[in-house]
């Protein structure tokens, strides 16, 4: 349990980072899908803001534990296996709920791109931080 909290936390910092520096490489590099936050479909209460520091967090303890019950199924190298567990997560969590939002809300096909590749970037970079402190 103690391999999952610490695991979980320390990815948690990590999914957070990626999450700002996602943020701010849109804004530098996609000004375009970066203004279409201004969308009131994309209005946020100070007060829930919190929620959107917070959800790297919920998301790396829940995949800490998920590395810990099913590990063993992945067999490969090091990098392979932090890879194997990112696609898998993104094939469960973030692509269904992406695809749920472009089909039902004002989203660009860029913009859910964009989600997809930092979940992406953020899975593999957690299970390569499970993998280290939690072979």
């Amino acid at each position: 349990m103690k391999k999952i909290i610490l695991s979980g936390f320390i990815a948690g910092i990590a999914l957070l980072l990626l999450s700002i520096l996602g943020l701010y490489l849109t804004i530098w590099l996609f000004p375009g899908i970066a203004m279409q936050y201004f969308h009131p479909a994309y209005d946020t209460q100070s007060e829930r803001l919190v929620l959107y520091y917070l959800s790297p967090f919920l998301i790396s303890f829940v995949m800490s534990w998920f590395w810990q019950r099913f590990k063993t199924l992945l067999t490969d190298s090091f990098l392979t296996r932090g890879i194997e567990l990112g696609l898998i997560y993104v094939l469960i969590a973030p692509l269904p709920m992406i695809w749920l939002t472009f089909s039902s809300m004002h989203v660009s096909l860029e913009m859910a791109a964009s989600w997809l590749v930092l979940s992406l970037i953020q899975g593999i970079a957690a299970g390569l931080i499970f993998e280290k402190i939690n072979p």
